[in-house]
Parts: C-alpha cells; structure tokens; sequence
C-alpha cells in the first residue's frame, strides 16, 4: 500500500442517512444510475443527454479524446437559449416562473419563462442589430440583475460567446480579460446597490476603454440612475435598444463543440487563465447534476443559488442547469446583511425557497452573526442545503444543518472548479449517508482517485485528487494557449486531470478536500492541510471562523499561525487564546497545535469570499504585502496587524 502524501489527522464520525420522508419523494434513492455509468460511462453520459437536453440533431459520437483534448457528442446540434427558454414555453409552461429578483433596496421583478424568452430575443436582435455575428465575444460586467442572465441568453442565441466578469472586479480587470478574449463588446450598467448606496460599474468600464482596442459597443443597462457618461455612437442604453428591437429571434443552431463562455480564473503568472466552456457536453452536464443533486422537483421547488453570476458557480447554477431545467429560481442583488443581518433568511421565507446553495464562507459568518437571525422566520419550507466553492467544517456543517435545516434537511456538499465546468465529487441527496464536512464520493459518470507524490492511487489517508477520465463539462482548453492549458493540468501526473487540489480518504473511502495543495504546511516534517487544523479551531464552542498558515520557523521549518474570529458577544482573553490552542491539541494531537493564534476581527478575503491566506503569511513574516486589489476590504489586513500581537498565545 503507497503511504499518504498528506498527513491525516482530523476524525469526523457522525453520520446522518437521509431522511426517510425525503428518500421516499426523492429523483434517485437506489444506487442504480451509479452502477449503469459504471457498467458504460459513454452510453451513460449519452442517455443524459438525449433525455436532459433538446437537439436539433442527433450526436454520432458521444466521446473523442486524444489527451489531453476531449470533444463530446460530435455531429450534434443544439442552442444553449432554446433548451433553458423556448422548449419550456413550447411545453405550455410559459406562464411558470423563471425568475423571482429581488434588489437589495428591496424593489422586486418576476418574470415568467415567456418574459424572459421576450426579452432575451429582443436583446439578441439588439446584439445583431451593433454588427455581433457567431463567433465573436462578448465582455459582461453587471451587477446581478435580470438583465445579467438576459445578455448571457442572448448571447448563446446567436452564437456569441460570453465573458461575464466580475462586477467587483478593477478596470485593470477588465482590460485583461477584454484583451485575451478580443471582445467586440461590453455589456455593463450605470451601477448596481451594494451595503445600501449605488456602487458604480460604468465608470470602471469607461476608465478600461481606452486600452481595449477591440471594443465597437458599449451597453448599458440603467439601475441606480446615477449619471454617467455616455459617448455617442458607442455607448447604448440597454432600455432604449430592447424598445427599438423585435422579439423573433430564430435560435442558431450550433455544434456540441462550439465556444459557449469563457471565464477567467487567476493564475500562477500574471496573465488571468480564459476557461474555455463548450456547449452540448456542458449543458448536459449542468442539467444533470442540478437535477439529481439538489433533487429538483421543477412542479414544486422554488431553488436558490445565493451565489454571484460572475463566478462559474452563478452560470452553472443560477442560469444555465435551473433554466434547463425549468426551474424557478431566487436572484437576490446585494449583500446578505443589508438592511439586517437576517437578509437571506427574510427572502427565504418569504419566496418559499426549498433548496438553497452557498458557500462556507457565508455559513461561517451567519454562525458569527448568532442562530437567532435565521430563528427569526419560519424556514420550514426548506428541504435540502448546498455548500460550494471550498471544503466545509463539520462544525460550519452542523450549524447550517440545526439552524438553517432544521436538522430535518441533507447538505450536498459539492466539489468542483471553473475548470470542471459542473459538480464532480457530491453526495446524491436520497441515497448518500453524510459525513459532515465530506463531499462524500464521486458522481455517477465521474472517476476519481487520490494518489501520492508518484502519481500512485492511496488507499487511505492524505494525497493529491485527480480525475482519471473525461467529463462532459470539462474544460475545453485556455483561449489562445494550448500549451498552457496542457502544462498546467495535466503534466504533474501524466494521464490524470490535476488543478492543485489537496484531499483523503477516510476508512470507508469516503472524500475529504483539504483545499489548494499550495496550503499544505510543512511542520518538523509532517505535512498538515490548513483545512484540518482550521476545522478544528472551529470546533471550539467561541469560534465562528478560522485560517491558518505556515510562517518560517527557525526550530520547525514551518510553524502554524492561527487567525480566529470569535462568536457573537465572545471576549477575547489570553486564556481564551490558550484554551483555543489546546483544543487544537485535543481534537487532532500536538503536532498541529498552531504556535501562536490570534483573534482578529475579520479576515482578508477576496470578492468572492476565499481567505487570502498568502496576505496572513505576509502578517506573520512581517513582509510587506503582496498584491491586494483583489481584497473585498482592504483595511482588513491593517486591523490584523493592529490587533495581532496583543492577543498572541506562545508554547
């Protein structure tokens, strides 16, 4: 047996099968779909296909790959608009609900799948009517609004690829990525409502300009009314360009393979990476797992995704699967503490959410916030929770499963990336039994392993995951670096899909994310995921959030650096300090003991919500700090370092 590359320290034995009233009602409650994509992965993947999504014509073969290049259902025809629009409204559900919005100010819009098939044709004939033709991209910069999904269905309806770009994101941002994709275009807003005021998005996009060459059009969809400046014959008023245009817009009809998005993730250099997103193989597969992992029920379910559109969490989750999938979906603009802290929990009930998705970044703060903001409305209505977008502490898990479900619902915890396009690892809600923090195993149809440093699959304990075989939703390749896209995931194991992703293997082969493999610390030898050391800070009854990094040691090589955010109305002590030390000792053993941990107010994190935890090392190692534009908020950093040494804990 290959011995683990990962040291393996923290145990989680709780269990919870799933609940019997909801096995009963449940899409899958046997193990049958895991042992047909065991018997013929292809023809598995193919029946999906054929059954989840419309064609104009027939696929004739469902796989060709030459590694590290796949292409899926070749010689079929589809449109992207068609399958999440016009099928459902041809169906005779035009009438249901697409999408129920809600502003952060809290003014409201419901539209219909007719609706949203209206105004989607009128912005495509818009787009045509500026000269965009099949082929060309698009760069979408918008706060989340309906006209979001809007300009991305238009976009797939005449064959433009879209690049949705973070509204948070800095007009250097927006230069990148406008540049590398050599859009003709720029769909954007006056603004959008963040934390309660206006927050300008134009102004980025007008500052971005004169270094984007390629860029014919500007649109601009009005939200907050703020004055901004608009060139005349480049600058449109979305409004104005929906009036002047008709709503007969003949879907195109494009190949499986063709670009449907790109999407920018960072990379190790400092050129951002262009994930290329095709189409038949990623609509079939996002179609697939939001329905089987959240257990839709479309006649029934009011489903939201609280995450942002601009991630790849937002296109899979919130547009494209839902829509497939005639889904009624929640779209909420702003913050979740805006105008209270009970944000979220006020929309759910009051829109009847039943499946809510998000992140453990988010259910970590709402355990600072206290059980008595989601205590407030009656949530009854919800039947099963999602995490996504990094592992979650089992005792973030049992929190979000007593006080957001009632102990009553499942919690999918799902794993997957930009680049896998869809969930890949996830329990199936009617037949998975949970292990709090474990995002259990593969989906059916997914092949996975854990292997050592040799490229040697583990049989338990800590290694590096890989993916062994092709997936309809994988990525394409990186726009314009075939070289690139090659090097970056599939040359350290030759064969296997590897994007940097620490995990283990628990006794009953169970999966445990232990997050980017450039976190693993190295202390007197031994390698600790930070994600294990930090699920055990949580676990102590005063801690809401945790992160931990490995700072150079002169005795140990590395030494743990815990930064803790307390709970609620939590005093901070020095014996507190210690006390939370020694719980770390308790729960995983003295190895991982951090050597000092202080209580900050907040963490650094990026837009999106991951902790910046190179920024924490910098703190501890006393450097100058490193790139910060990407911070949420930027005196975060200098509250840390304000406040670190008085609450320090030393062996």
């Amino acid at each position: 047996m290959t011995e683990p590359t990962i040291e393996d320290y923290f145990v989680e034995n709780r269990t919870f099968p799933p609940p019997r009233g909801f096995a009963d009602t449940a899409l899958v409650s046997d193990r049958s779909l895991y042992e047909e994509a065991a018997a013929d992965p292809e023809a598995f993947w193919a029946r999906q296909a054929r059954e989840l999504v419309s064609w104009f014509d027939d696929f004739h073969t469902v796989l060709e790959w030459e590694l590290p290049f796949a292409r899926w259902f070749v010689g079929g025809t589809l449109n992207v608009s068609y399958n999440c629009l016009d099928r459902h409204v041809e169906a005779g559900r035009g009438d249901k609900v697409a999408f129920h919005w809600e502003g952060e100010p809290g003014d409201t819009r419901t539209l219909t799948y007719a609706e949203l098939l209206d105004e989607v044709c009128r912005f495509a004939n818009a787009l045509k009517g500026l000269g965009l033709q099949r082929g060309d991209r698009v760069a979408i910069y918008m706060p989340m609004i309906p006209e979001l999904p809007v300009a991305m269905l238009a976009c797939t309806r005449i064959g433009v690829a879209h690049s949705v770009i973070f509204g948070g994101f800095s007009p250097d941002s927006i230069i990148d990525r406008v540049n590398d994709a050599e859009a003709r275009a720029v769909i954007t807003a006056d603004g959008g409502f963040r934390r309660g005021a206006p927050s300008l998005l134009k102004p980025n996009v007008d500052a971005a300009l004169p270094s984007t060459p390629t860029v014919e059009h500007v649109v601009v969809a009005r939200r907050t009314h703020s004055d901004v400046d608009m060139v005349e014959g480049r600058d449109h008023w979305y409004h104005e360009l929906i009036a002047g245009a008709g709503a007969d817009c003949p879907p195109e009809r494009m190949h499986a393979e063709d670009l449907l998005y790109l999407l920018y993730t960072s990379g190790t250099t400092a050129k951002p990476k262009g994930i290329m997103h095709t189409t038949g193989g990623y609509l079939t597969q996002v179609a697939f797992t939001h329905r089987y992992v959240f257990d839709l029920h479309p006649d029934d379910d009011v489903y939201w995704c609280a995450a942002d559109i601009g991630w790849v969490t937002g296109h899979s989750y919130i547009v494209y699967g839902p829509l497939a999938n005639g889904a009624t979906s929640v779209i909420y603009e702003g913050t979740p503490d805006t105008p209270g802290r009970d944000r979220l929990w006020d929309i759910a009930e009051r829109y009847g959410v039943t499946q809510l998705y998000t992140a453990p970044t988010a259910i970590r703060t709402f355990m600072k916030w206290g059980h008595e903001e989601p205590a407030k409305h009656d949530l009854s209505k919800l039947r099963l929770l999602g995490s996504v977008g990094e592992p979650i502490n089992p005792e973030a898990w049992m929190w979000y499963h007593t006080h957001v479900g009632g102990g009553r619902c499942p919690i999918v915890d799902t794993w997957w990336q930009t680049e896998t396009g869809a969930q890949m690892i996830s329990p199936l809600p009617g037949v998975t039994e949970l292990k709090p923090g474990s995002a259990t195993f593969p989906l059916p149809g997914i092949s996975a392993e854990v292997v050592d440093d040799h490229g040697d699959p583990i049989e338990r304990g800590g290694g590096y995951l890989t993916l062994t075989r092709p997936w309809p939703g994988m990525l394409r390749g990186i726009w314009g670096d075939p070289e690139r896209y090659e090097a970056t995931y599939w040359s350290r194991f030759p064969g296997r899909y590897f994007a940097g992703d620490g995990c283990k293997l628990d006794d009953d082969g169970y999966l445990w994310l232990l997050g980017r493999v450039d976190d693993v610390m190295n202390i007197s030898g031994h390698r600790i995921s930070t994600t294990e050391v930090e699920s055990a800070l949580v676990d102590h009854d005063a801690v809401a959030e945790a992160a931990v990094v490995g700072a150079s040691d002169d005795v140990t090589g590395q030494a743990i650096i815990g930064y803790v955010i307390l709970k609620g109305r939590v005093e901070a002590s020095p014996e507190l300090v210690e006390e939370i030390r020694q719980h770390v000792s308790v729960k995983i053993g003295p190895t991982a003991r951090p050597k000092r941990v202080f209580v900050v107010p907040d963490l650094p994190k990026t837009r999106s919500g991951k902790i910046m935890r190179r920024l924490l090392r910098d703190v501890a190692e006393g450097r100058d700090l490193g790139d910060t534009t990407t911070l949420a908020d930027a005196t975060v950093v200098d509250a840390i370092r304000a406040g670190a040494s008085a609450d320090a804990g030393e062996d």
